[in-house]
């Protein structure tokens, strides 16, 4: 059995679901250690973050993971148990497997290898890892590893994050941005009262529904070549009192937009209260912004080593996206960091019987490895 497939068959039977480490990074840490990592634990709240560091001075290259995983569901409907990591038809399935304990296993040996074969690597290599990447406000993992970095100056100059970015096969689309996410709770404020007597009352759906109409219409930019025009959508609206007879006195909406580097959060948060004042809307509304847009722009060195490493050893060129969804990476560039993500193949995760190809398993090491001899040799 590989180094990679038994490493990520440990951690896969842990059950880390977030913001539970299980003892993952304890595992993790004890190997970087022996292999010459300066380790340093940090725990905010119920929350486990590793970073180990190895070399001194020079350029930083941290790789990004997370030993969370989100819950499994029912576990009868899954064809072997979730967190018994099982082997079927080249594939090994479990809770994780591809998002991502395969990438953090893979991160780790390929670390360890690199620093056996390279013991005076030019630069720094690191492995920063979390427990809260999976949970609903990433309150105290890589968001406050990040603000720990910013006060005691710890640097970070590239960031490979191993979030699952594949379609069909290893390194056939690297993420080189992502689109940021501004969240709203937003309170519509009428008055209650009898719906026979509508002068009597304010209903805050009258009220809210022009304005969602022309919100809904705006066009917020119109994109640019790395990002798509900005989304706004809404995810849930609630009203009501239960009673068919009584105009409620309160409307709650939630909010996002989904926006690239056309438009700035501080923007849409003003055009948005513009457009609800217009309307004559009383309401108040809470934002939450959970990570800025960000990109690697071509050139950079760490996109290029990604872009390079794809054509040599997966023998495919890339798609270089910055779609879909948030990461941990979002946190780590506005330190100044360039970041790429490259990962295994994401059409199981979250799913029943998660799953990883065994073969693109053993290759991971080979592609971050590379990665650190292109930047650090």
């Amino acid at each position: 059995m590989s180094a990679v497939l038994a490493l990520t068959r440990e951690l896969i039977a842990r059950r880390s679901t977030t913001p539970e480490d299980a003892g993952c990074q304890t595992l993790l840490a004890a190997r970087l250690a022996q292999a010459g990592f300066r380790i340093e634990r940090q725990r905010f709240g119920a929350v486990d973050n590793l970073w180990a560091v190895h070399g001194d001075g020079g350029a930083t290259l941290a790789f990004l993971g997370h030993t969370d995983v989100v819950p499994s569901g029912p576990e009868a409907a899954w064809q072997s148990p979730p967190f018994t990591p099982t082997v079927r038809d080249g594939r090994l399935y479990g809770r994780g497997a591809a998002d991502m304990k395969g990438a953090v296993a893979a991160m780790t040996v390929a670390l360890e290898r690199f620093v056996a074969a390279y013991p005076a690597h030019a630069g720094r290599v690191a492995l920063l890892l979390t427990s809260d990447e999976e949970g609903p406000t990433n309150l105290d993992g890589v968001r406050r590893m990040a603000e720990h970095f910013r006060t005691t100056g710890e640097r970070i100059d590239w960031c490979v994050v191993g979030e699952p970015s594949a379609i069909e096969r290893l390194g056939d689309r690297v993420r080189v941005g992502r689109r940021g996410s501004l969240s709203g709770t937003l309170a519509v404020h009428g008055v209650q009262g009898h719906v026979a007597y509508p002068e009597k009352a304010l209903n805050p759906i009258h009220a809210f529904a022009p304005a969602l109409a022309e919100l809904a219409a705006e066009r917020w930019d119109d994109g640019n070549a790395d990002f798509p025009p900005t989304s706004f959508q809404v995810s849930n609206v609630n009203a009501g009192t239960g009673a068919n007879n009584v105009i409620p006195g309160k409307l709650v909406a939630l909010i996002n937009f989904r926006y690239g580097t056309a438009s700035r959060a501080e923007d849409l948060r003003a055009r948005t209260e513009a457009i609800l004042a217009r309307h004559g809307v009383r309401f108040t509304l809470d934002w939450n912004l959970s990570g800025a847009a960000f990109l690697t722009p071509p050139g950079g060195r760490l996109r290029e080593a990604v872009i390079g490493v794809c054509r040599e050893l997966c023998g495919i060129e890339p798609e270089q996206s910055t779609g879909g969804g948030t990461s941990d990476g979002r946190f780590i560039a506005p330190l100044g960091a360039e970041v790429v993500e490259i990962g295994p193949v994401n059409a199981s995760i979250h799913k029943v019987d998660e799953c990883i190809d065994v073969g693109e398993l053993e290759r991971l090491p080979d592609v971050y490895e590379a990665i650190c001899r292109q930047l650090l040799r």
